[in-house]
């Protein structure tokens, strides 16, 4: 009888210590449950308070406020509600520049390229500085060249090389009329009216176009001599305002061109505008045929006449008076050769 209790009192306390082995293993697995859900839920929460900050946090501004672009403000003319003549005038709204006559290019048995230089101060220039407005706008010539360029007429070509090459807009062009604007400090008379303290503020300052800083021109054309016809033909390529380069003093340093412009795409838009006529008022000829007629004085800059190293005269003449003689040189040259092949 006593074995017998002493097995059921064993078989109790194996049965007792199983239950809690049991327990304390269930209990385990649930806690790693636990957690490892919450370690899944914190990185849930992080990405959401960072969202929400970036949401709430503003972008950052720019308050420095942008410079203003240069502008090339051409003068506005207006036009006349009445005749202002006294006869109906339509020839000059009529006017179509005439044809070049062909040449063809067996025919042209003698070429050369010459690059003139234009002076509006002389005698002979002074149509191209003309002040007058008209119903076309105003007469000055560099301001009928912008006008025909800002419309889109005309196409300008940056003055990098001579060969038409690469266009330019109006707004590089106006940059390198007016320059860009430019910040300069000046005193704060509001808040230091006696200017003990000092104090600046920033001022803007933009230039304006002035047409009669424009005082030089370079025509460049090519002359050619037609076998068929015995005939010599000056036609210009290109047409280029020039502005002037000073030193830090002032003085007077050099020209450059600012642009191209390809003269046989200018003259349809010539050939609206008239040349200022101060001898006769009643026969004024149109731009275009002031070109063709060559009524304007230039002098001889650069040449293809014995020139390997395609320089400009100022590149071997420095004297200035021999340039002009060395220019009058090679203008003496292509009029001796037509004149050799007549025989008398």
């Amino acid at each position: 009888m006593k074995k017998s209790i002493i097995r059921l009192s064993l078989l109790a306390v194996v049965l007792a210590m199983t239950t809690n082995v049991v327990d304390a293993q269930a209990k385990k697995r649930t806690t790693t449950k636990r957690s490892t859900s919450t370690a899944k839920k914190k990185p849930t929460t992080t990405s959401k308070n960072n969202t929400q900050t970036a949401i709430n946090t503003a972008p950052a501004k720019d308050t420095t406020a942008p410079l203003p672009e240069a502008q090339l403000d051409l003068p506005v003319v207006r036009k006349s509600l009445r005749n202002d003549n006294a006869v109906e005038r339509q020839l000059v709204k009529d006017r179509t520049p005439l044809a070049y006559e062909h040449i063809r290019e067996d025919d042209a048995v003698y070429r050369q390229r010459v690059w003139r230089e234009l002076d509006v101060h002389e005698k002979m220039n002074l149509p191209f500085v003309y002040k007058a407005d008209d119903d076309n706008g105003n007469q000055r010539f560099i301001n009928i060249l912008l006008a025909s360029i800002k419309s889109g007429d005309v196409t300008a070509f940056s003055a990098i090389d001579d060969r038409f090459t690469t266009p330019i807009t109006i707004k590089e062009i106006t940059e390198q009329l007016v320059g860009k604007p430019k910040v300069v400090q000046i005193p704060n008379w509001a808040l230091d009216p006696d200017g003990s303290k000092g104090i600046t503020k920033d001022s803007v300052i933009v230039e304006q176009f002035d047409p009669e800083a424009v005082e030089k021109y370079w025509v460049k054309e090519e002359v050619v001599f037609d076998k068929e016809s015995s005939r010599l033909y000056t036609r210009i390529l290109g047409i280029a305002p020039l502005k002037t380069i000073k030193n830090t003093d002032g003085s007077f340093r050099d020209v450059t061109p600012i642009f191209w412009v390809y003269y046989p795409d200018l003259r349809p838009m010539l050939a609206k505008f008239e040349a200022y006529n101060g001898k006769n008022y009643g026969a004024r000829m149109s731009w275009e045929e002031l070109f063709e007629s060559r009524m304007f004085a230039s002098r001889i800059i650069k040449s293809t006449i014995d020139n390997p190293m395609d320089q400009y005269i100022s590149g071997y003449v420095k004297d200035d008076i021999l340039r002009l003689l060395e220019g009058e040189n090679i203008k003496e040259k292509i009029f001796n050769y037509e004149q050799d092949l007549w025989s008398y």
